[in-house]
């Protein structure tokens, strides 16, 4: 069998859906009550539902063959693993935001709340912009309102969180959606099979 590891909530939902279109699942994740294991013998895969942030570490452990992630868990924990499909679900985007009337002072160093660190550095270091980053777990749009930030850095889906707290788009970093990867050493010896689900996703996906 393929161990796919899905995340848990709507995204999971969603990705179970177009493995169910695909022929690789049946029923409704949310038929499993408090189980966390789903199994489809017919089809040959059992799906294990993970925290979001957790898909990659199961997949690249070795735990899971197949994940389906986030490409902002991908950028910012670097995992090692191989990224074969854009899914086109859950699309968003990492922004930078601060408020409205916000100018860059380039003399000084910018100060930026987020809780997506290396995206973040390797951003600024990409502009050459000196920056003092603020790692926060939660609420990052109250770092700029208390002045604890200048800016912030975090994913924005339709923006009226941000135009909520009066804060705007300053500028975007990259798309974020999902992504299916897998396990290298499971890539290697169940390429097959792997690249047969695939090619079923990208039918059912056209």
């Amino acid at each position: 069998m393929l161990n796919i590891a899905l995340p848990k909530g709507r995204l999971g939902d969603d990705v179970h859906r177009l493995f169910s279109l695909a022929g690789f699942a049946r029923g409704d994740l949310s038929d499993m009550g408090r189980k966390l294991v789903l199994e489809n013998e017919e089809a040959g895969v059992r799906y294990f539902l993970v925290k979001p942030g957790d898909v990659a570490i199961y997949v690249e452990h070795g735990a899971a063959d197949l994940g389906i992630v986030g490409k902002d868990i991908l950028e910012e924990d670097r995992a090692d693993v191989y990224e074969l499909l854009d899914l086109n679900l859950g699309k968003c985007r990492m922004c930078v935001a601060g408020p409205k009337d916000f100018k860059d002072d380039g003399s000084k160093v910018l100060r930026v709340a987020t809780k997506f660190v290396n995206i973040a550095e390797r951003y600024y270091a990409s502009l050459g912009r000196e920056v003092d980053i603020i790692k926060l777990g939660g609420s990052i749009e109250l770092a700029p309102l208390l002045g604890l930030s200048d800016v912030i850095v975090d994913i924005v889906e339709s923006g009226k969180t941000l135009r909520e707290n009066n804060l705007v788009v300053l500028s975007e970093i990259m798309p974020i959606s999902a992504r299916l990867i897998a396990n290298k050493v499971a890539y290697q010896f169940q390429s097959g099979a792997i690249d047969n689900l695939r090619e079923r996703l990208i039918g059912v996906m056209k």
